[in-house]
């Protein structure tokens, strides 16, 4: 059976890709790819996991298509997942990470950021340069401002509590959030990623565009602006807000 899962989905999603193939149930999935003994595969061996990660599965089930055995096991189909990644992530890659003074979870952490906030390869550097800003010691914006860490609070790790009939942990919800304004709010990065990043994110995240800003947004069009001040930005969101109202007159008018 041949299975696609896209670049920036979740666990969860894999999960439920797996089951609406037939290939096994969505927890089944879930509860494999999280508590499976993997040690053979040697990356596994390098992910550590923050005491308030929501999943440890997330991050290292690498996108791509690939073909199942319908009556293989859970195990198998898992391991084919984690196999892809660890060949992905070269000596190389891990070599650099330690030279960024990153763990595996924070790396791939990031990317899931880079994946969700750029999208497009094109603009990955520049916003991985943005994060790395962000994460140096003394930095005056140590908080990510991911709006992904919300999203994915509201509709992966509340949702998937709410099935189990139980209640997001605080401590959870905020070792996830990342917002700026919210004293609750994890400073630095997510307790873990946030999606299963392509190559192009995890290599944004360890080869960062060298740059000197604090903040990034795109506008309807796609076009990235940047900002060194918060001022900056402020004046940014105006023209964002301009060129928005422009592209929303121009589809209105069609």
């Amino acid at each position: 059976v041949r299975v696609t899962f896209p670049e920036g989905n979740t666990l969860i999603q894999f999960a439920k890709a797996m089951e609406d193939a037939g290939l096994c149930t969505a927890q089944e999935f879930i509860d494999e790819a999280n508590n499976g003994d993997f040690s053979n595969i040697p990356f596994w061996s390098q992910v550590d996991t923050d005491p308030d990660t929501f999943m440890k599965a997330e991050g290292y089930l690498f996108p791509d298509t690939y073909e199942f055995y319908q009556d293989d096991t859970v195990h198998n189909m898992v391991a084919k997942l984690y196999q892809h990644f660890n060949d992905q992530f070269t000596d190389e890659m891990t070599a650099r990470m330690k030279e960024l003074g990153l763990s595996m979870r924070e790396t791939i952490t990031l990317a899931s950021l880079i994946q969700e906030e750029a999208g497009d390869p094109a603009n990955m550097p520049g916003v991985s340069g943005v994060f790395h800003n962000r994460l140096k010691p003394g930095s005056p914006y140590p908080k990510m401002a991911s709006d992904v860490t919300w999203y994915y609070i509201s509709d992966f790790i509340r949702p998937y509590y709410a099935a189990l009939d139980q209640q997001v942990p605080d401590a959870m919800e905020n070792a996830y959030y990342t917002g700026d304004n919210d004293p609750n709010s994890r400073t630095g990065l997510p307790a873990g990623p946030l999606s299963n990043p392509s190559i192009d994110a995890i290599k944004a995240a360890l080869y960062p565009e060298e740059n000197d800003y604090y903040f990034f947004l795109t506008d309807a069009t796609g076009k990235y602006y940047y900002a060194k001040t918060y001022d900056e930005h402020l004046a940014n969101i105006q023209k964002m807000k301009s060129v928005n109202a422009e592209v929303k007159a121009s589809i209105g008018g069609a």
